[in-house]
């Protein structure tokens, strides 16, 4: 196996772990008994669990970039996008009501902890809010697209942090309607002169 896939198996089975049993209750023998290796492998790799923290983050960052460009590809338009990113908590649901937002847990534990890694783990909420912001934006509220980007995190964490705690998947799906509801305040016309620019390019 190479050191580049052995290095990316350690990031991913990391990333996991740290998910479901949190930074602080995972050890490098975890790590390293998921990924079966020797530890004189795994040392080889990262000489710290921060190292391995900031490889997460760094990993979960581009992931995420990943996804909100495949968005863009899939849908065309803005409104849309903003649909997937509130569907995030119905789409997996199953994680969040086990183990929360991985990107929420990560950064409230690391805030407690007072680790110099949380300014980069807050730079995932930075990655969706301007990104939503941005697709506000192109919706024709400009002057309001940050509040609303904000608006819609904190319906995305208020939702998996209860989800968390009550494991109600009506409650998600009734949450997710309801805040789509709220969207198509902001979508109307804006949607619909994309749509038809669209039909007219596959005219």
């Amino acid at each position: 196996m190479s050191g580049s896939v052995t290095r990316a198996r350690i990031v991913e089975a990391a990333d996991e772990l740290f998910y479901q049993h949190g930074y602080e209750h995972t050890s490098f023998a975890a790590i390293a008994d998921e990924v079966r290796i020797s530890r004189g492998n795994f040392y080889y790799h990262f000489k710290s669990k921060d190292e391995i923290l900031d490889a997460v983050i760094d990993a979960r960052v581009g992931a995420r970039r990943a996804m909100l460009e495949q968005w863009e590809a899939d849908e065309p338009t803005p409104g849309g996008r903003i649909r997937r990113f509130i569907h995030i908590v119905l789409t997996n649901r199953a994680d969040i009501q086990n183990h929360g937002c991985p990107v929420g847990t990560l950064t409230t534990e690391l805030a407690k902890l007072d680790h110099a890694a949380l300014k980069d783990a807050k730079g995932l909420f930075e990655v969706f809010r301007v990104w939503l912001r941005e697709q506000f934006a192109l919706l024709g509220h400009e002057a309001q697209a940050d509040a609303l980007a904000m608006h819609v995190l904190a319906f995305s964490q208020g939702v998996a942090t209860l989800a968390n705690a009550f494991h109600d998947e009506e409650f998600i799906c009734r949450e997710v309607q309801r805040m789509c509801d709220w969207l198509s305040a902001y979508t109307g016309d804006a949607e619909q002169d994309v749509r038809d620019a669209d039909a007219q390019a596959n005219a």
